[in-house]
């Protein structure tokens, strides 16, 4: 005999999975993890599995003797954060410095709020922004790339082509005269430039971005809005003054804007559920973003601007809603 089961909405059923998606982005940093280790070497390899054990080891020990919880280190996300965590980070970082970010971000970012589907912020940016504030010396001594014979703790430094054009400007040159000293916009895309492993390698970013759209693991909607907000504003300056304003491809290639967009502000937990929604909060990363990098202190903003943005999710979710089905049209709206 068959029976009929009655239940409310939604009926669609998919066997996506926590474990699936986070390992399909795990999946998509590969490419632009390839090209860290290239051009930064060893250093590389130890900040990645350095951030990756810690996060993985602090997670499964809060969730185990704080928490009182069965630890979920298996479904992919600690080890989601450590990767991003990594990615945000000079390469030649002590390995102290990095597990006290890896403590802040699971302990402070994701725990402390319930674990993996209540955090309100990005635990990688985080713990990021945590060292920023806490060891701006060691966050800010950026390894050139120099090939995989790069060493861990003797690495050349140098300042990385944001800090470069702040500067400059700052000291009255012209962006033509600091774009001399910069490499080359193709150079850029390629990741021949100093940073963090994720500012670098735009070209290996954006392999990671299709493959996370053809496996649906995110949509297109905030790294676009992203992208067309930064190089908008960026572009209304250039064309205003480009002896004073770098171009906007220069800040698409440059710091961590391919990074964040793709990678950190799709994050599931910590962006809208609407489209309209993602319009709106990639629109004000941008807007944030270009801000302070053209009119702040610091160099770089996206770190900032998505963890501002995070804190406007909730909001945003309240307000922008598509309408549901079955709802009274008035007035012919």
């Amino acid at each position: 005999m068959n029976k009929l089961f009655i239940s409310p909405s939604p009926h669609v059923y998919e066997d996506t999975s926590v474990k699936r998606l986070m390992f399909d982005v795990v999946i998509a940093l590969l490419p632009a993890l390839a090209f860290s280790i290239y051009f930064f070497g060893m250093g590389a390899i130890i900040v990645t599995l350095t951030a990756v054990a810690s996060c993985l080891a602090f997670e499964w020990l809060i969730q185990k003797f704080i928490l009182k919880q069965e630890p979920s280190i298996t479904d992919g996300s600690a080890l989601v954060t450590g990767i991003l965590l990594a990615f945000n980070i000079p390469t030649n970082l002590p390995i102290g410095i990095i597990i006290i970010g890896s403590l802040v971000a699971i302990g402070v970012g994701k725990m402390s709020f319930g674990g993996l589907g209540n955090n309100p912020f990005n635990p990688a940016l985080v713990g990021r922004v945590f060292m920023l504030i806490s060891f701006p010396v060691q966050m800010t001594s950026w390894p050139i790339p120099t090939g995989f014979s790069n060493s861990y703790t003797d690495a050349v430094t140098g300042a990385t082509p944001l800090g470069l054009m702040k500067e400059g400007i700052g000291a009255g040159e012209s962006v033509s005269a600091i774009m001399d000293k910069i490499p080359s916009h193709m150079e850029l895309f390629y990741g021949y430039m100093g940073g963090s492993m994720g500012e670098i390698a735009a070209v290996a970013l954006l392999l990671g971005l299709a493959y996370m759209l053809f496996r649906k693991v995110i949509t297109i909607h905030i790294p676009a809005s992203i992208f067309i907000t930064v190089a908008a504003f960026t572009g209304i300056l250039w064309l205003i003054n480009p002896e004073s304003n770098a171009d906007p491809l220069f800040h698409l290639l440059t710091g961590g804007v391919m990074l964040g967009a793709i990678f950190m502000a799709t994050d599931y937990v910590t962006s809208p559920m609407s489209v309209k929604g993602m319009w709106i909060y990639g629109i004000g990363i941008g807007v944030i973003t270009v801000s302070i990098r053209v009119f702040g202190a610091y160099p770089e903003g996206i770190s900032f601007a998505i963890l501002i943005m995070n804190a406007f999710v909730p909001l945003i979710n309240m307000y922008i809603k598509p309408k549901r089905f079955g709802e009274e049209v008035k007035n012919g709206q």
